[in-house]
């Protein structure tokens, strides 16, 4: 059975992919493992799944001036030693990122483990997390053609976003 940890989180746009990922993976038999952070929206959306949910320690990384840039590299800097744990501990085969903050310790600890590693970036123009991710990464799927031109030859693929099955109900 192959194994896969699945990782985004911070507004359920980065979430609602992954669960439709989730239905198809299950249908092939995947061993699937999510990580997210501490109290985000992800947490709830996907234990409710039944997936076994593992939370680390996430901080937002702002490019303007907030009190919480004191203390939020801190916060990152947690979750890529608890990401390296997870991934010693998972041992996952792949890694499938859909984007948010929580997703930067995850991709690089997999990275740091020589783990495949594919992002999803669902915008026009990738987001910050995303932009420090795709370097990590083997693989970067999209949403629009145009996002192409965003993310480096070789590497990137048009692929559209999943969607869940009720949705052709």
């Amino acid at each position: 059975m192959k194994k896969i940890v699945l990782t985004g989180g911070g507004t359920a746009g980065h979430v609602t992919p992954n669960i439709a990922l989730i239905e198809r993976l299950r249908e092939e038999d995947f061993e699937i493992s999510y990580i997210g952070s501490y109290e985000g929206i992800e947490k709830g959306l996907i234990e409710k799944l039944g997936i076994p949910y593992y939370g680390i320690s996430s901080g937002k990384l702002r490019r303007y001036l907030d009190i919480k840039n004191l203390s939020d590299p801190f916060k990152v800097l947690k979750g890529m030693r608890e990401a390296n744990k997870l991934m010693k501990q998972l041992k996952p085969d792949v890694v499938f990122s859909k984007g948010g903050y929580v997703t930067v310790p995850v991709v690089f600890a997999a990275h740091r483990h020589k783990i495949p590693t594919i992002i999803h970036e669902s915008d026009m123009t990738p987001g910050l997390a995303n932009k420090l991710c795709i370097p990590k990464a083997d693989k970067v799927c999209c949403n629009f053609s145009e996002t192409l031109e965003y993310l480096p030859e070789g590497k990137a693929i048009h692929t559209g976003t999943p969607l869940r099955k009720e949705l052709f109900a």
